[in-house]
């Protein structure tokens, strides 16, 4: 099985981060050269070269591992997906809950605007955490006294954002583990908090400063929740990469940014509110492996993304080719050396980033004692564990 895992991860890691590394020097070129011009030109030019790399992950999710996401929403969201700013809220059930937005947002024609909170650490992955400081991913600290004037910083740049964006905010802080769950429910019967079953209790001072910095320029907050149904077993980065298949369902809830409440404390109270119904959706999903209630929606499978990934691999393919043809790195011991270390570099950073994803790996945001400030959010920060 490693063998036969190393097979698929080595001949993929090679094309996505030398294709990824291509893109990365032509983001830092617009970067250095178009920015300073005009930011709105670059980040039209930005959004279509993070377009190309994304769809070759997603190409992996659709083609190679054939995963079948299921979105459930109502008929006027779904016209509404792409065509608007939209903060996406969603639970953190698997370690690829971040390529579900993906897969969603490419369908919505809008994957190459689509932002996160993260981890300062995400942004020093080779060509992914690159790729999204360049497109303009927020990263904070998770010491929210240096966190607030980031995130505030970083919501301010999108006001002038010349295309419809999503920006995710995972406001559990971490992925969801049973050991999480049973700390989270520990605390809440400690504080008088909801007891949670499927969810972590969300940590509302990012979200709450999300609402308040993007009221005026944001119309809509998408709920989104995912579920995996019984049938399936639940997706990671290494099954994907193995080609193995699962199923996700997803269930998406618009609701519009001014019929938030207008007080901190009731907006931090609304997200609370909004995960104790979650918990709930949740318990029916287990009950009837499904999110009946809503209309399930039929996304596709473009062939956008497999000929991206079959043109780079076409042309990284000639490219090698004429390489060794002219170098004839193969023909020597010293050629065979280098090209053997590559080869394990690439394997290292394939690992890197599978490790990177797996859910008992997140880091659990520390919980003081007592009853927090704003109603739950102990941690100070909010931010995608990825």
């Amino acid at each position: 099985m490693a063998n036969l895992a190393a097979a698929v991860i080595v001949p993929l890691g090679v094309l996505f981060f030398i294709s990824g590394l291509v893109i990365n020097l032509f983001q830092g070129i617009f970067f250095v050269i178009i920015r300073p011009l005009s930011k709105n030109s670059y980040r039209r030019i930005n959004r279509v070269l993070a377009e190309l790399l994304w769809l070759e992950l997603i190409w992996v999710v659709d083609w190679w591992a054939r995963v079948k996401i299921q979105l459930y929403t109502d008929s006027e969201t779904f016209q509404l997906m792409g065509k608007e700013h939209a903060l996406v809220m969603s639970n953190h059930r698997s370690d690829i809950d971040w390529l579900v937005g993906w897969v969603l947002a490419q369908r919505s024609g809008c994957l190459g605007s689509t932002l996160a909170v993260m981890k300062k650490s995400s942004k020093l992955l080779p060509v992914i955490g690159w790729s999204m400081w360049f497109t303009e991913y927020l990263f904070l600290e998770r010491s929210w006294a240096k966190d607030e004037t980031i995130l505030k910083s970083g919501l301010q740049r999108l006001r002038d954002f010349p295309l419809p964006f999503w920006l995710a905010l995972f406001v559990e802080g971490t992925r969801f583990t049973q050991a999480k769950l049973l700390a989270a429910q520990e605390y809440a019967r400690s504080t008088g908090l909801p007891v949670p079953r499927n969810v972590l209790i969300p940590r509302t001072k990012g979200f709450v400063t999300a609402v308040s910095h993007m009221r005026s320029f944001v119309p809509a907050i998408y709920d989104v929740t995912v579920a995996i149904p019984k049938s399936s077993p639940a997706p990671t980065m290494l099954r994907l990469f193995k080609g193995q298949s699962s199923v996700v369902h997803v269930h998406l809830k618009r609701h519009l940014m001014k019929d938030l409440p207008e007080t901190d404390d009731a907006v931090a109270q609304w997200c609370k509110d909004v995960f104790v119904a979650k918990d709930e959706l949740l318990d029916k999903h287990k009950e009837q492996d499904t999110f009946g209630e809503q209309q399930l929606r039929d996304i596709g499978r473009p062939v956008k993304s497999l000929l991206v990934v079959i043109s780079w691999a076409c042309l990284l393919a000639l490219a090698a080719f004429k390489f060794f043809q002219w170098s004839s790195l193969l023909s020597s011991w010293k050629g065979l050396t280098v090209s053997s270390i590559a080869l394990v570099v690439v394997t290292l950073l394939m690992q890197i980033l599978i490790r990177f994803s797996q859910s008992e790996r997140s880091t659990p945001a520390k919980v003081a004692p007592g009853k927090p400030k704003n109603g739950g959010d102990s941690s100070g920060s909010i931010q995608k564990q990825q």
